[in-house]
Order: structure tokens, then C-alpha cells, then sequence
């Protein structure tokens, strides 16, 4: 056997001398897991000093350290603590040393057991057991712990919501180093839900919690039913806490009762935000919410958000909309939202005052899928160099979104979908078309301590049946900008046509954006960003001959808060001819 010392040497005078940390083994991960659960380690490297605090932390390694070992399969070990050579376990609480100087754990983990006995009955339908709970697999004990609790998870899905261990028989034989384990599940009977019981309500209607959480009274017990009431409740944004509690009674003949207390959300939010761009400006923003409007869930929003404050090209824009929201509209699952909107464009090559109402059907499937459907009427007032132009459509937008990220703010690995196609119809100058966009972006972190995070994104935006100048101006496609193609100005990417004898610049029907981002955790707040973004426009297909592209690349900072990185990044043009210079970006959150 080899022996793995680690001693840790202090840099103040009022911090411990020494911490050795000895483990009698060749196995390096057995030695990285126990120091990884030793509370002595984790404390000096907090810097406490304390005497009185290094020995509760020395009386609290025995039984952190022995757990750790039954995590590995060693169940034979021994483990001392000692403090300027006394046993920790020995010394009397009331008698304790002013000051420590030295603290020296060894541990000898023994063999690594075997299971000799690996048993749990009886089993549900189609039990979900771990792959290493079998005889003669390494005796960990998170593993027997997941064999019991999957037997009983298993018949809980099955509708036996009172199933539970009833006996269990683990026998360590330390002469052949092997472990009998032997476990007995009671199931109970099968039973159907009963009425939700509603406590900690204040303004929130009792009917409309049991409408939003959409428990099914009467049916078969499903654990998951459960969780999908908890989650659709925390959906609504009205509570701070949602816990849901089984009865620990059957009422007779086979139902269980559900309680589920909350705690409400003060029902006003306000919320500010900000985004510089150095040739793009400064964009401001302000939100007023209303959580629970009329008691029954409704979020009434109203926004304002300037844009383009001091852009170089165009002037600012604004928008003012209002929104209300509310959820379990037909189904538990689906939320009706009524929108209306105005703003104004100061756009390079045209000015837009529009407005727009619309409603919206958006669906849950699951926790990664949504869906909506909506119908929305547009009035767009167009001036551009040539003359005044006004269009009208009546559009229906259908939109799916499927987000497997492990954060939205700052993702690590999983990827990102979101696709929309909306048919509209014209009235007056306006043809009739379908707009389609497509967002992808994906993430995957790399390395042993996964520091580095590979990020891409690809965009595409397609306009068919309608022609350039029968489209509504706002929704035609441009490239460059903090959403696009950083190290371009904001939307200096169009197409020039000819139109009343004048050439004149407008957006074009086809576009395609791809971005790759390189992430560096230098810190544990600290990132630094490199990336390179690329925008291309066409007219009438992608990559025939009336299109144009650009790109810009650069680094960037991110700095970790509460809400999401702080972004600063730095970009300049490396392809096409729309801009000059170097840019800068200011915003919270990753660019994607």
C-alpha cells in the first residue's frame, strides 16, 4: 500500500501551524473523495482558526470521513484526528486547549468490500435498480440506499403512495470483505388522489390555486402528478413557496388527501435595465408588474424601453406595451396572454410608427417543451426617403420552444430551441406571406473542472409568398448588432433597390447568423470570452447572387452576479464592408 500525505502550512501567525492529512491507500480517488468530505479541510480553508471551532470540526471528521468511505465500499476503516497529538474524540468539551497548533488525520480505509447479497423484494412492474446493486459489484452504500429507494419509487408510480422499507438486513463480514444486503419493501394499497386542501393563502381565490395546480381528484396516486401541480403553481410567479404534503392518513375507501401551503409573492415588482453598445447607443428599459391582479393569478406587465440613445446611425426608438397573463386558461397547462403594443422606429433608412395588439395560447408539455399559438393584427405608418407607406396584416404565429440548458443565464451544456412560423395575411399594399425564424444554440462544457465552455448559435429567417416591398418593413431581416453580429453598427446590413427612380436601402427576405463563443472561467466570478460572429442577407433564397455578409470577432469579460454575468465585450469587423472600428457591448447575462 502507498501513502498519500497532503500538510497544508499556514501564512498567519494566528492560523494552525499544520493540517496533515494521511491516507494509508494507492487509490487516488478514494483519497481525492476523503479529502473532498473532510470538514477539517474545508474549515482551514476558510481560515477558521478557533480552538473551540477546530475541535467541533475534528469531532465532526469521524463520522464525515467514515461516510465517505462506506460511499466507497470500505466499511473495515480506521480513522484518528488528533490535536497537538491528543485524540479529538478524547478531549473533554469542557476542558478544551486554548490554541491549536497542529492537526494530523490518518485514515485507514481497509478493503474495499463486495456485495455477497444483493436483494430487494418484492419489485414493481419494471423496477429502476442501480447497474452495481448485484452480487460481487463494490459494496458502495449510495448504491444499496438507491436500490431501496427506487423499489420504492417504483411502486409509488405505480400508484402505491403509502409503500415504504419495512425491514432491511446489511451484514458486513469483515474475514471475506463482503457485504449481505437484503431489503423488504411493504407497497401498501393502490390509491387515488383526494381533494386538495389550500392553507397560507392570503389574496390568491382558493379555486383558482386548485385550478392551477390541476391535481386530478379521484384518480390512480402519481408522484409526478404531484410534481407537475408544484411546478405549475411556481409558474405563476404569485408565490415565494409551494410545498405539497401527502396525508399521512388514508381516507377510507382509497383516498389520499393533498395539502398544499403557500407562501405569496408581494404582488408589485418593478424592474430596470440596461445595455450599451458604443455605435449602437444605450437601450433603457422599465417594467411594472402585478402578480396576482384579480386573485386568481393574472400578471398585468407594463413596459416602456428606449433604444438607440445616441446610436450613429438612425435615431432612438420606442416602445410601450402592456401585457396581462393568465394561467390554467382551459387546461392547468395553458395560459391566455393579451398584448398591446406601440412604438416608434428612427431607423438608417426608414421611420415606423406601429401598432399592434394580439392574444396568445401558450401550452407546457413538459418541462423543456412549449408551445403557442396567437392571433395578432399589426398597423405599421412606414416614411422612408422615397415616400409614405402603410401596411396592415393580420398575422397567426406558431412557435415551439424546447430548452434543455442547465441555466438560462449562463448555460454550461445542453442546447436550445426555438422555431416560429407566422402566416399572415395583407390588407392594402400588403401582400399575403408566411415568416419563419429559427433559433439553435448549444453548449458544452469541457475539461476535467469544466472551465471551458464551447457555445455556438445559428440563426435563420426566411419570408415567403410575399414580395420585399409587400412585406411589413419591420419584419424584412437585417444583420449587425449586439443580436446578430457584434463589431457591426446595429442593422448596417440591407440590401439598396431601386424604387421610384431612386436607389433606396430596406431589409432583405432571407438571413442566416452564426456565432461561436469560447468561455473561460479564469475565477470563480470571473470569465473571459472570445468569439466570432458572421451575418449574411439574401433576396429571394439563401446564398444566391443579391446577397451580402459580414462578421465581426473579439473577447469579452464576464463577471458573475447573483442574476447573471455582467457582459463586456470588445468587437471589431473582420469580414464585409458595413463598419469600421471597435466596439463595445455592456449588458447582463451572456450574449446567448
Amino acid at each position: 500500500m502507498g501513502v498519500f500525505a497532503l500538510a497544508f502550512v499556514a501564512s498567519s501567525a494566528q492560523a494552525l501551524d499544520r493540517v496533515e492529512f494521511l491516507v494509508n491507500s494507492a487509490d487516488g480517488d478514494l483519497t481525492s473523495a476523503l479529502r473532498a468530505a473532510s470538514v477539517v479541510l474545508a474549515s482551514e480553508r476558510d481560515g477558521q482558526t478557533a480552538a473551540q471551532d477546530i475541535l467541533t470540526d475534528g469531532r465532526a471528521e469521524y463520522a464525515a470521513l467514515l461516510n465517505a468511505l462506506y460511499a466507497r465500499g470500505h466499511y473495515s476503516g480506521v480513522i484518528h484526528v488528533y490535536a497537538d497529538g491528543q485524540e479529538v474524540a478524547a478531549i473533554p468539551p469542557l476542558d478544551a486547549p486554548s490554541r491549536i497548533g497542529h492537526i494530523r488525520i490518518t485514515v485507514d480505509p481497509g478493503p474495499r468490500f463486495a456485495l455477497s447479497r444483493a436483494s430487494v423484494e418484492p419489485l414493481p412492474r419494471r423496477p429502476d435498480l442501480p447497474k452495481g446493486f448485484r452480487p460481487g459489484a463494490p459494496a458502495e452504500s449510495g448504491v444499496i440506499l438507491g436500490a431501496a429507494t427506487a423499489a420504492v419509487d417504483g411502486w409509488r408510480a405505480q400508484g402505491n403512495a403509502k409503500a415504504r422499507i419495512s425491514a432491511q438486513d446489511i451484514v458486513a463480514d469483515h474475514a471475506r470483505a463482503t457485504l449481505s444486503a437484503t431489503i423488504r419493501v411493504e407497497p401498501g394499497p393502490v390509491l387515488r388522489f383526494g381533494r386538495l386542501t389550500v392553507e397560507g393563502q392570503d389574496r390568491m381565490r382558493e379555486n383558482r390555486i386548485r385550478k392551477i395546480a390541476g391535481l386530478p381528484d379521484g384518480a390512480r396516486f402519481d408522484p409526478r402528478d404531484l410534481d407537475r401541480a408544484a411546478d405549475r403553481l411556481r409558474r405563476t410567479g404569485v408565490f415565494k413557496s409551494v410545498t405539497l404534503t401527502e396525508d399521512e392518513e388514508i381516507t377510507r375507501p382509497d383516498l389520499l388527501g393533498i395539502t398544499v401551503t403557500v407562501v405569496e409573492q408581494k404582488p408589485r415588482h418593478y424592474s430596470f435595465g440596461a445595455e450599451l453598445a458604443s455605435m449602437d447607443g444605450l437601450m433603457l428599459s422599465a417594467n411594472w408588474l402585478h402578480r396576482n391582479l384579480m386573485g386568481g393569478g393574472e400578471r398585468l406587465e407594463l413596459g416602456a424601453e428606449l433604444t438607440n440613445i445616441g446610436t450613429s446611425s438612425g435615431g432612438t426608438d420606442y416602445i410601450l406595451g402592456a401585457r396581462i397573463n393568465r394561467p390554467a386558461t382551459f387546461t392547468p397547462d395553458t395560459s391566455l396572454g393579451l398584448a398591446f403594443e406601440i412604438s416608434r422606429l428612427d431607423e438608417a433608412d426608414f421611420d415606423a410608427d406601429i401598432a399592434s395588439t394580439g392574444a396568445t395560447l401558450t401550452h407546457v408539455f413538459s418541462d423543456s417543451l412549449t408551445g403557442r399559438v396567437g392571433l395578432a393584427y399589426e398597423h405599421a405608418a412606414i416614411t422612408d426617403a422615397i415616400g409614405q407607406l402603410t401596411y396592415r396584416n393580420l398575422a397567426l404565429p406558431l412557435g415551439l420552444t424546447w430548452d434543455r440548458r442547465d441555466s438560462k443565464t449562463d448555460a454550461r451544456r445542453g442546447i436550445y430551441i426555438d422555431a416560429e412560423i407566422k402566416p399572415f395575411k395583407g390588407f392594402g399594399i400588403t401582400d399575403d406571406g408566411v415568416r419563419t425564424k429559427l433559433d439553435l444554440r448549444g453548449y458544452r462544457a469541457l475539461g476535467a473542472e469544466q472551465r471551458l465552455v464551447l457555445a455556438a448559435r445559428l440563426q435563420l429567417g426566411a419570408i415567403f409568398g410575399a414580395s420585399l416591398l409587400g412585406t411589413p418593413r419591420d419584419d424584412l431581416f437585417y444583420s449587425g448588432g449586439a443580436g446578430t453580429v457584434r463589431g457591426q453598427p446595429y442593422q448596417s446590413l440591407g440590401v439598396e433597390i431601386l424604387r421610384g427612380g431612386l436607389n433606396t436601402s430596406i431589409g432583405a427576405n432571407h438571413f442566416v447568423g452564426a456565432s461561436l463563443e469560447a468561455r473561460l472561467r479564469a475565477t470563480e466570478r470571473l470569465g473571459l470570452v472570445g468569439f466570432v460572429d458572421v451575418g449574411r442577407i439574401d433576396i429571394g433564397g439563401f446564398f444566391n447572387d443579391t446577397g451580402d455578409w459580414h462578421a465581426g470577432a473579439g473577447l469579452g469579460v464576464r463577471y458573475a452576479t447573483g442574476v447573471g454575468p455582467l457582459r463586456l465585450d470588445l468587437a471589431a469587423p473582420v469580414g464585409g464592408n458595413t463598419g469600421d472600428g471597435l466596439q463595445i457591448y455592456l449588458g447582463l447575462g451572456q450574449a446567448f
